[in-house]
């Protein structure tokens, strides 16, 4: 008798996941870049690099520094602007049969509110990751993960401004986290995802300046995983939305840890830039998981800790 594969597919609200495997913003372009390296619509979904309202050029170079287990990084959040992404990228997202979702960032709430009505009804786009956490610019970003207050306006300002699910894209610079997640399912956010990185710095000891031209950046990366691992652990267990996990994810088998710490999804970053077909590999690895310990779907690992 044929056995049947397992049910790889997830639900993050109303949005449906043929496999928990996401890129992660900012690892990914807008996905045409890996066209070439990876079969897309084999992904649980594409997550673009963060839009802000009009194109930033990021933050002077050098904007990246290679560290032991992980990767820094001040990029400032270069993009191309809501508008540009809608008539030079989205065309080509939206030939895909995977979910497309769009990372947007903003200096102020007014700013998270406009580029949500304007994302609300342009064809092509499943749902908003709401970046409230990158440590890397002066305005916006982090100021509002860290604060569980600021956290919640900027949700309740996207949730009133578009129907489309919304995932609140947490920091780990902070000292309770749960608050934070608590704080943004109550102000209407259907999933959260973390963690995004964490805050460091290097030094170049010859020339005694630091490394990167912004001075401290993002540290991602196997890392961090550790620490994203516990965050999601402990968020899991604390909301009743979808968690989706993030921080270190080379393998199948880290893909792994964050399911059974309680992650519906998971995506994929720093192990784009290694190993473009890591995406790839981790679906693969998780279904052989699942075939071999005689799982039939992923729903029935995901929480499954024992402690």
């Amino acid at each position: 008798m044929k056995k049947t594969n397992p049910d790889l597919s997830v639900r993050i609200g109303l949005l449906r996941l043929q496999n928990p495997v996401l890129t992660a913003s900012g690892t990914f372009g807008y996905g045409q870049e890996y066209a070439g390296l990876v079969d897309l619509n084999r992904l649980g979904g594409i997550i673009v690099k963060g839009l802000s309202l009009n194109p930033r050029p990021g933050n002077m170079p050098p904007r990246t520094v290679e560290t032991p287990c992980g990767l820094l990084n001040a990029i400032g959040l270069q993009n191309v602007g809501v508008e540009n992404f809608i008539a030079d990228k989205l065309p080509f997202l939206r030939k895909l049969s995977v979910p497309v979702i769009v990372n947007i960032l903003g200096q102020d709430i007014k700013e998270y509110r406009k580029l949500a009505e304007r994302l609300s009804n342009v064809e092509g786009i499943a749902a908003l990751e709401v970046n409230i956490s990158c440590p890397n610019v002066k305005k916006g970003g982090v100021v509002f993960g860290t604060d569980y207050k600021a956290a919640a306006r900027v949700t309740r300002a996207v949730r009133a401004a578009v129907r489309l699910p919304i995932i609140i894209k947490l920091s780990p610079n902070v000292t309770d986290i749960v608050s934070i997640a608590r704080a943004v399912e109550e102000a209407g956010a259907d999933a959260v995802s973390l963690i995004n990185t964490l805050t460091g710095m290097a030094i170049d000891v010859e020339a005694r300046r630091p490394k990167l031209h912004n001075v401290t950046g993002g540290l991602s990366g196997p890392a961090i995983k550790p620490v994203a691992l516990r965050m999601v652990w402990q968020v899991a267990g604390a909301v009743n939305i979808p968690v989706i996990g993030c921080g270190g994810i080379m393998t199948a088998a880290d893909a792994l840890e964050f399911l059974l710490a309680g992650a519906s999804a998971v995506q994929v970053g720093t192990a784009n830039f290694v190993n473009p077909r890591a995406t790839m590999e981790i679906i693969s690895g998780i279904e052989e998981y699942l075939a071999r310990h005689d799982l039939k779907d992923i729903k029935s690992l995901v929480g499954s800790l024992i402690l």
